[in-house]
Formats: C-alpha cells, structure tokens, sequence
C-alpha cells in the first residue's frame, strides 16, 4: 500500500500555519463527558489559543463535536447528557452555576455542519443577536453593526442589495457565511465550527476557508474537520481525538509532519480511518 505523504504540504498560499500564536484562552482540564451510561469522551485536557485556528480531527465518533459542544454547554440541551471535569475561558469555569448558558453561546458562538439561517430577511438574520442582547441603541447603530457583520463574513459586497429578502434564498456557501455574519454580530471572542464545509462545494468551501484565515486575527475559533487537508490549510493547533480520548496536540506543522503518537500516524496516512 502507498502511504501519503503528510498532509501539511498540501497547504493553500494564504495560510499561516506556523505563524506564532497568541495565549491560551480556552483551557481545559479532566473532562469526561457521558450519554447516559455511554461514556463520549474520557478525560481531556487541552489549551487553546486565542486568535488562532485549532482543528479537531479523527475519526468519525471519537468525540470531537461532542467536546465541542462543551465549550459553549450546548450538551445541556441533549437529555442524560453529562459533563465532568473544567473548562475555563478566560480563567472563568463555564459550568459554573452563575453562568447564564444564554450569555455564554453569545460569547461562544457556533457555526453547525449545515447552514442554518433564520426563516428571515438577511438583515434580521444578522440583527437577532444584537437586538436581543441590547447591543444597538439606534436603528442606525443596528445598520451599523449589520452592515459591519456582513463585511467581515465577506458577504456584504454579494447581499448589500437584498438586504430585505429571505436568508434561506441565498446559496449554501453564502448562507453559511450568513451564518457566521449572525454569529460576529454579537461580539464573541470564541467561534466553534463543526465541519462548516462538509455541505458546500470546492469554490464555496475555498472562500469559507478564507474567511476563517480573516477571522483567526481577532477570534479563537475552534473546528471539527473530517478533512485532513483543511485542517492543514486553516489551523495553527491540531488535536487528534480517538476513541473519546484526546491523543496527542500540538502545532499543525508537528501533527501532520512528525506526531509522536503512532495512532496518530496511522490515522493522518491512511492506515486508519
């Protein structure tokens, strides 16, 4: 059998992958997390820096969105979901019983597999989260933070005309950045991605992956990929999770060039999927 050769040489031009990283925002310490009896994830710890990109990679079911979806308590939603262990952001625990998880997923935001934009207009996509959370005191200020959102999801130059018709009327790629416009909007400092590529096509999927480059000089953003040559174009920090065990993290480059772990080894060569 012909092994691949690593992946991080496949990395497109506008990747930074062995550019410095900023410090630690999200730490995380013993995490176990059950589904009832089942047990999805065993004892994690991990850093993750801020203004930067971690990818999560492995194999399907070994934990990583359900890890993901600790980090802003989106398992609270799942019934016998449960969650051990510390995740700080900021020094603070979001487990902790004074924090609101609403307030938490404003500063935490998600971006899903599939794009899922409001039954609404363009604009009120991106409005929601500043209207609800009090973040505009003018209709002006909201058109400003809209207009604003929209430019950074590099989206604004493509809607700037339709503002007032349906967000589900536009592409998969433009809703998904649509998506990401909605999440900006509120002021987070955490984005989570969970495989926000796997529905789109190469062209849409290759500006997603621009964006995210833009987006890592001012917010943490973590992301689940199935795809290890995304991981390699889009991330600075890589962690490998088998079995709901977290087996090895380090820099993109160290991960795909030279792991430590040989189960990471099999896994990024294809020996194992």
């Amino acid at each position: 059998m012909t092994v691949q050769q690593p992946l991080i040489r496949t990395a497109a031009p506008h990747t930074h992958t062995t550019a410095p990283v900023d410090a630690t925002k999200i730490t995380v310490r013993d995490v176990n997390v059950f589904y009832g009896e089942k047990q999805a994830l065993d004892s994690v710890s991990i850093d993750i820096p801020g203004k930067a990109v971690t990818a999560f990679i492995g194999p399907s079911g070994c934990g990583k969105s359900t890890f993901l979806r600790c980090i802003n308590r989106m398992n609270d939603t799942i019934p016998g979901a449960r969650v051990e262990g510390r995740i700080e952001i900021d020094g603070e625990d979001v487990n902790d019983k004074s924090v609101d998880p609403v307030i938490l997923r404003a500063k935490v935001g998600m971006v899903f597999q599939k794009p899922n934009p409001f039954p609404k207009t363009i604009f009120e996509n991106v409005a929601y989260g500043p209207r609800i959370h009090g973040l505009s005191s003018s209709k002006s200020e909201l058109e400003g933070i809209v207009e604003a959102s929209l430019k950074k999801a590099g989206l604004w130059g493509e809607v700037s005309d339709r503002l007032h018709q349906p967000g589900t009327g536009l592409s998969g790629g433009q809703q998904q950045r649509l998506v990401i416009a909605r999440a900006i909007a509120v002021q987070p400092e955490v984005i989570l991605m969970d495989e926000p590529c796997s529905a789109l096509d190469p062209i849409a999927t290759a500006r997603i992956e621009e964006l995210i480059d833009e987006l890592r000089q001012q917010y943490c953003i973590v992301i689940v990929t199935h795809s290890m040559a995304q991981a390699a174009r889009v991330s600075q920090r890589t962690a490998f999770f088998h079995m709901g065990k977290l087996i090895e993290h380090g820099s993109t480059e160290e991960i795909f060039t030279n792991p430590r772990e040989p189960r990471t080894q099999d896994y990024i060569t294809g020996r194992t999927g």
